[in-house]
């Protein structure tokens, strides 16, 4: 049952990811056939979206790599307070 459950909201994920018909004649080149909507206002919502996804790839880096190696080797620091005690 709970495989059933899945596919069918897997299948209807699907249908609402692909643009349909009418939002495809709407959209430019770059986004025909992944969007709805209409098309975007102007140049300057392709630079807003693109500095914003540069600035969550580096966001996703940066959090991986400090989770990974922190880089905190001072006696001082509030890690040791914590392990110690």
């Amino acid at each position: 049952m709970k495989k059933c459950i899945g596919l069918l909201l897997c299948s209807l994920y699907q249908v609402y990811v692909f643009a349909c018909d009418a939002c495809q004649k709407q959209q430019p080149a770059i986004t025909r056939g992944v969007s709805h909507g209409g098309r975007p206002d102007s140049e300057w919502d392709y630079l807003i979206v693109g500095i914003v996804a540069v600035l969550v790839l580096l966001t996703l880096f940066f959090s991986i790599k400090w989770l990974i190696r922190p880089g905190e080797r001072s006696e001082q620091h509030i890690k040791y307070v914590i392990i110690n005690s």
